[in-house]
This record gives structure tokens, C-alpha cells and sequence, in this order.
């Protein structure tokens, strides 16, 4: 059980990784998956997943069709601030907007994905390790921060650069791509311009990855 409770409008950085380390994320079916559950599980409903799958068994799925299931006017758990998804773990900042909302959240997000693996590759048990961590962001510039580390995760691990990563939030706040996932106003007015985002972004940058640096001299020189 959790010491304390997730508190209704407040903000939380939310991250996990397969169980042993494994790859969560196979191949690009299983990023969008992943996608899709978090665009329609954010909802209080339980039927979204199901009408998607319908939608789908006769149309190639792809990012654009959620449009057609009319998600206007829906009532929210969270609001999905930013997120990653990287080969082995996710990061997603959340606001809770609903009693125990990032917990039903998270909840159904971790059970449909599993069951969409487990079928998809022949396996059986837990995919991911445990309960999603969760930390709490108290103030605006941890806010600010952590929407650059989530965004661009990618490349603090050097997966891909953030600003060409399909799945991750950073295109989507520089306007490369259309999407309504993020809710992007807490962060982007604090800024003058997308310019002004990118600018902090990379300096941002520049200190996690010196940090992350060093976290890995020490952990080698132990």
C-alpha cells in the first residue's frame, strides 16, 4: 500500500520498467498500443478500448483515428502532461483530476497493455515490476523540469534525439505533430514561444546529462 495518497490536482511524475529489465516494446505495433491506451483509458469509461478495437477490425489503426470516436466532453481521470516510452520503461506526467484517478489510470493502462503482450508474444505472469513509481511535483519549476526530462527521455539514454522520436511528447509541444494527448498549457505559458521552450529544453539538457554522467562515474568507481 502507499504511504499517502495521490491528491486530486496535483501533479506526479509516473515511470516503470519491465519486470527483470526486459524490453517492453518489441516492435511499433506495441508502441502504439501502448498510445492508444493512453489517449482512451484516460477516460472514465470502460467500453473505449472495446469500441477501438471494433473501429478497428476493419481500418488500418494509425494516430489520427482517434478523432472518430468522440472523446469531446468525456470526464477525465488525468490530464497527461508529457511522457517517453523507451524499449524497457515509460515515463508520464500526470495531474490526477479524479479521486484515485492516476490510480484507475495506471491500473488499467498496466493490465491492457500486459494482455495485449502476453498474447501478442505467447507469454504468461507480470510484464511490468510492480506498482508504477510515482513522485509528487510541488512546485512550478520541478513542473517545468520534469516536463523536459519525460519529454525528451529518449535521448538523456540515448535512444533517439527527442525532437525525432515518435513516442514521446517533445514533437508534439514543438508542433511537429498534431495531437491532443498532452495538456500542454500548464507549461507552454510560461513561455513566450516555442523557441523559448526549445532554448530551455536544452539547457536543461545539458545539465541531466551531466548528471547522469556522473551518476555513472560513481556507480563505476564504487
Amino acid at each position: 500500500m502507499r504511504k499517502k495518497e495521490l491528491a486530486e490536482n496535483e501533479y506526479y511524475h509516473i515511470y516503470n520498467r519491465g519486470t527483470e529489465k526486459r524490453k517492453i516494446f518489441l516492435d511499433e505495433d506495441d508502441y502504439l498500443r501502448f498510445y492508444v491506451s493512453m489517449h482512451l483509458l484516460r477516460y472514465d469509461r470502460t467500453d473505449l478500448m472495446d469500441r477501438w478495437r471494433d473501429y478497428c477490425k476493419s481500418r488500418f489503426a494509425n494516430l489520427e483515428e482517434f478523432r472518430r470516436l468522440n472523446l469531446r466532453n468525456k470526464k477525465k481521470l488525468v490530464e497527461i502532461v508529457s511522457y517517453c516510452l523507451n524499449p524497457n520503461h515509460y515515463h508520464i506526467q500526470l495531474k490526477q483530476v479524479a479521486e484515485k484517478g492516476i490510480e484507475k489510470f495506471m491500473q488499467k493502462l498496466g493490465t491492457s497493455y500486459t494482455m495485449h503482450f502476453n498474447k501478442k508474444y505467447d507469454r504468461n505472469g507480470a510484464l511490468l515490476q510492480g506498482r508504477f513509481k510515482s513522485t509528487h511535483i510541488d512546485n512550478i519549476g520541478l513542473l517545468l523540469r520534469l516536463c523536459v526530462y519525460v519529454s525528451c527521455n529518449s535521448e538523456v539514454h540515448g535512444i533517439a534525439r527527442a525532437a525525432d522520436y515518435r513516442w514521446c511528447s517533445f514533437p508534439e509541444y514543438m508542433g511537429k505533430r498534431k495531437s491532443d494527448l498532452c495538456s500542454k498549457k500548464v507549461i507552454v505559458d510560461h513561455f513566450r514561444s516555442k523557441k523559448d521552450f526549445n532554448d530551455f529544453a536544452k539547457e536543461n539538457m545539458i545539465e541531466i546529462k551531466r548528471q547522469r554522467n556522473e551518476e555513472k562515474e560513481r556507480v563505476f568507481l564504487e
